[in-house]
């Protein structure tokens, strides 16, 4: 028994260490997840739902009372302009007419009997002042006579005025007549019919419906209802596409025509309707349906593309530490606040160069030299993105960083340095040599292409960036120059697109929207290590996202598998004096070795 004993005990203290040095060195082998890069299209669209009716409709409607005699249309028939589509009932009008012709010809005979009574007026005047002549009758009755010739003229006037409206009475009785007969206005097709035979309709101050035509049924619209958000990126002739819950399986394309000033606010919602002009020459579309549209913003064809989970992949410290990687030097600053050295790093995905907060030069490999302390002179720092930062005091321009398709996207602007704007000793007390040294220095860290768009954009906006105002350290240089930019914007397009030479309508006004650039990188896993591409990237589907030519992106090819996850198992490993699963929602977290976190953690530097 004892030796039972013994034996069990040995057993036990052989189980535990092995447990404990497999939980001390057992790390389980990373899962990585690729995908590859591809060939084909994307375009950026905006999603929107819409309701399908006719360009042009007219109410058919009656402008007199009555009850509804015949109807010669009914839904769907096809009319021709003066068509008799109704008629109501005539004989209410008809007596109407009879007695305004009484009214008429009683008017006519009065008019006669005061033309009489005036001849016999005159004529009895005409006696009297004869015989006041030869002072054989009193002066009252000569004015008696005359005063009777005055007073049959002016009943004889009015009595033709009465004939004359007896007339117009008889004139508006003839034309209700005739507004007893319905025609069509317009060619086209009967989409709804209001009334039956034997229906009375009343016309007061709105005239009743009778029937709505639709005037041609091969050319429709759909009204869209654009988010406020959204609504800026909206251009006449963007190409639409389209499909109806009647046709799952057909897809039908438009262009947007308008995008019209009257607002919607359903629940707090601002909508714009948005006119998307469709043909429809099988006539499969019918007014009313419910459409659900994509507008498109921008497209690419036949490019190469990476998946967007790829751009947004960012490594953290554990999964260097699992492929027994050391961290890139541009990175290490990245994962958390509490990097080496105590600075503040920036996303480390984003490839942020420490505390300049700039992005790496399209084509530079990440190196321990790209990681420069914040204290290293401006001008030694490494200039990146193309040009769509904020023009600092030097006339370079800052990066901007844009969120497009998930992954991390830079204005296409060469960045400058920051030191300037934050007060660290920056290009605002540079001299004109100075300024003009590192404004050369930065031309030089360009790629051609970015060198071609910088210079076009300083051309066209007097050196102001889109993200900002133009400072210059010289007062009188600076206002030359800002003046100079304003006098421009009188004839160019503006910071926002709006070119005024010969607009009729707002929706001229705008200028066809601008190629999105932006920055992004991409990681490798050869040897099982991971290595950082970076790339330009263009138009994003959320999905896809094109990858421009160029720099560190010309060894991509399509075929080459990206890194979009990788899982390094250490999730599952209890850490030092920690009871319980690493990841376990219910145990407080305290004090993590780990800098960052999903994402690359870290604060961006400044």
């Amino acid at each position: 028994m004892k030796k039972l004993i013994l034996t069990l005990i040995a057993l036990a203290l052989v189980g535990g260490g092995a447990a404990a040095y497999y939980m001390r060195n057992g790390t389980p082998e990373p899962t990585v997840s690729t995908m590859q890069l591809t060939r084909g299209d994307v375009a950026e669209t905006v999603q929107a739902t819409g309701t399908l009716g006719a360009v042009k409709t007219v109410n058919v409607g009656t402008q007199v009372s009555g009850v509804v005699q015949a109807l010669y249309a009914d839904f769907n028939s096809i009319v021709k302009k003066g068509q008799v589509i109704a008629r109501l009932d005539p004989s209410l009008i008809q007596t109407a007419i009879e007695q305004r012709e009484a009214s008429v010809t009683r008017a006519e005979a009065d008019l006669d009997r005061l033309k009489v009574s005036l001849a016999d007026a005159e004529r009895k005047f005409d006696q009297a002042k004869a015989m006041w002549d030869k002072q054989l009758i009193p002066k009252d009755q000569l004015d008696t006579a005359e005063l009777n010739v005055k007073t049959m003229r002016s009943q004889i006037k009015s009595s033709e005025a009465g004939l004359v409206q007896a007339k117009a009475d008889l004139n508006s009785q003839k034309v209700n007549l005739d507004h007893t007969v319905i025609t069509a206005p317009i060619d086209g097709i009967v989409i709804q019919r209001s009334v039956d035979e034997g229906q009375t309709v009343q016309s007061s101050m709105n005239a009743p419906t009778l029937y709505i035509i639709a005037e041609d049924l091969t050319k429709m619209q759909v009204l869209a209802n654009i988010d406020e958000a959204e609504v800026g990126r909206m251009r006449q002739g963007q190409e639409v596409s389209f499909r109806v819950d009647a046709y799952p399986t057909d897809t039908f394309y438009g262009v947007v025509s308008q995008v019209r000033l009257q607002p919607t606010t359903v629940q707090n919602v601002v909508t714009y309707s948005t006119v998307i002009d469709v043909p429809n020459t099988d006539l499969k579309l019918k007014p009313g349906m419910t459409a659900n549209v994509a507008i498109e913003i921008a497209k690419r064809s036949n490019v190469l593309r990476a998946p967007a989970a790829a751009l947004r992949f960012r490594p953290t410290n554990d999964m260097f530490a699992a492929l027994k990687q050391e961290v890139p030097a541009d990175l290490n600053r990245g994962f958390g606040r509490g990097g080496p050295g105590g600075q503040q790093g920036g996303g480390g995905g984003a490839g942020f160069n420490g505390a300049s907060g700039s992005a790496p030069a399209a084509g530079a490999q990440p190196s321990a030299g790209a990681a420069q302390s914040p204290s290293a002179p401006a001008g030694q720092r490494p200039a990146a993105g193309s040009a769509q930062g904020r023009p600092d005091a030097a006339g370079a321009t800052g990066t901007t960083t844009e969120r497009q398709g998930g992954g991390d996207r830079r204005g296409d602007r060469p960045s400058g340095d920051r030191a300037g704007n934050s007060g660290r000793g920056g290009s605002a007390n540079l001299s004109p040599e100075e300024r003009e040294a590192r404004r050369k220095q930065m031309m030089a860290n360009m790629t051609p292409e970015e060198r071609e768009r910088f210079q076009a954009r300083m051309r066209e906006g007097g050196g102001r960036g889109r993200g900002g105002n133009n400072q210059t350290a010289s007062s009188g240089g600076g206002r030359t120059q800002e003046g100079q930019a304003r006098s421009n914007r009188s004839a160019a397009p503006n910071a926002s697109g709006l070119s005024t030479s010969g607009a009729t309508t707002i929706d001229a006004l705008f200028a066809p929207l601008r190629p999105a650039e932006g920055r992004g990188r991409l990681w490798l896993f050869v040897n099982k290590q991971l290595r950082a591409v970076n790339v330009r990237t263009g138009v994003t589907d959320g999905t896809w996202t094109e990858v421009l030519e160029g720099g560190d992106a010309s060894e991509l090819q399509p075929g080459t598998e990206v890194v979009t996850n990788l899982v390094t198992g250490l999730e599952t490993q209890p850490r030092p004096g920690q009871q319980g699963p690493a990841n376990s929602p219910l145990m407080p977290q305290r004090g993590n070795p780990r800098g960052g976190g999903p994402g690359g953690g870290g604060g961006r530097g400044r």
